[in-house]
């Protein structure tokens, strides 16, 4: 945490789940100030009440809108880029809402961080972004592309952009674990669209862990990848149940609009030429210019035959193993005590 003293830090998207963890890494830090750019006025009060912390600044703004987005980006030293439409389903409906966020306002977050001398730059992207089959997925791709084109035309002396790519995480806003929670309690079926569907799984701080990782270890155009284990859906309805002593029925409902039955974290083209970190893959920029004909006469390396990285081939959870990693997270032993 050294890194961030007497620092300024902008997170987007700062009312959701990502900025309300990082926050309470960074809060008590020696950073000069922390900004929180998000356009819920309601959820910024909420933060601004509970927190309580002169250090902590909250900002009304739309990455939509490049004007704000260069108002709060003034005096900026780090800026981790969390706002996002991330929700499948909504995206699929409302498709070029998802370009306009995802797409054009991560433009303008990048341009704008290049123009006010930020140091360094981290945007969040997620397992759907490879091989895309729904809008969100697209979108947040092509959010990767726009930050390496970016990172591409700058040198190391300029702001560093980086990108980084997880899984589903456990208990945040909106995802299936609060809602099969809600509807154990109700006493209701478990609605679940395919036993078989695998997902990667990973807590909150542990992508908070990969966020802060890539800032300590980014070098230009670089997208880090957390390794995580996975499971069915099946399995982890059956091990909430079990957590929770119901005996609720399983009700199979059906993929949703644009649902993968499985994830993938990192294609065999990324894989053969990223750096294998521990819990980490770096996949470096292709630094590759348009001038491809001298590509035919230098040559490259070939690449060795490897899988992609899916949740379907990565370690598999039995049912206990996910309980007891269910069990790590303070909520669930918090929704289990009530």
């Amino acid at each position: 945490m050294n890194e961030f003293s007497d620092k300024n830090i902008l997170i987007t998207g700062g009312t959701g789940s990502f900025g309300n963890e990082l926050l309470q890494l960074l809060k008590d830090s020696d950073v000069r100030e922390i900004r929180i750019f998000s356009r819920d006025e309601l959820k910024q009060e909420q933060m601004r009440v509970r927190l309580n912390n002169p250090k902590i600044k909250f900002h009304i703004g739309d990455v939509r809108d490049r004007s704000s987005v260069d108002q709060v980006m003034e005096g900026v030293n780090l800026v981790f880029h969390a706002a996002a439409l991330k929700q499948v389903p909504s995206c699929e409906f409302f498709p070029m809402q998802a370009v306009m966020t995802n797409v054009i306002g991560s433009h303008n977050i990048i341009e704008s961080a290049i123009v006010h001398g930020v140091s360094s730059l981290v945007c969040l992207s997620t397992d759907k972004a490879v091989f895309p089959v729904n809008a969100m997925g697209m979108s947040k791709g092509m959010m990767e592309k726009v930050a390496t084109a970016a990172a591409r035309r700058l040198g190391e002396n300029s702001t560093i952009i980086s990108s980084v790519r997880y899984g589903n995480v456990m208990y945040s806003r909106g995802s299936v674990i609060p809602l099969f929670i809600d509807q154990i309690k109700r006493g209701q079926s478990l609605t679940i669209t395919d036993p078989q569907m695998t997902r990667f799984l990973l807590s909150l701080r542990s992508a908070i862990d990969l966020v802060l990782f890539a800032f300590n270890n980014a070098n230009q155009g670089d997208i880090f990848i957390r390794k995580a284990p996975a499971c069915t859906v099946g399995d982890l309805a059956q091990a909430l149940i079990n957590l929770f002593s119901s005996n609720v029925p399983i009700q199979v409902i059906g993929t949703r609009h644009a649902e993968k039955t499985y994830e993938t974290l990192a294609t065999s083209g990324e894989i053969a030429t990223s750096d294998n970190m521990g819990d980490y893959l770096r996949v470096r920029m292709d630094d590759r210019d348009l001038n491809y004909a001298k590509y035919f006469t230098e040559g490259r390396p070939e690449e060795a035959v490897i899988d992609d990285y899916t949740s379907h081939n990565t370690e598999r959870l039995t049912v206990t193993q996910v309980e007891n990693l269910l069990l790590t997270l303070p909520e669930i032993r918090n929704e289990i005590n009530r």
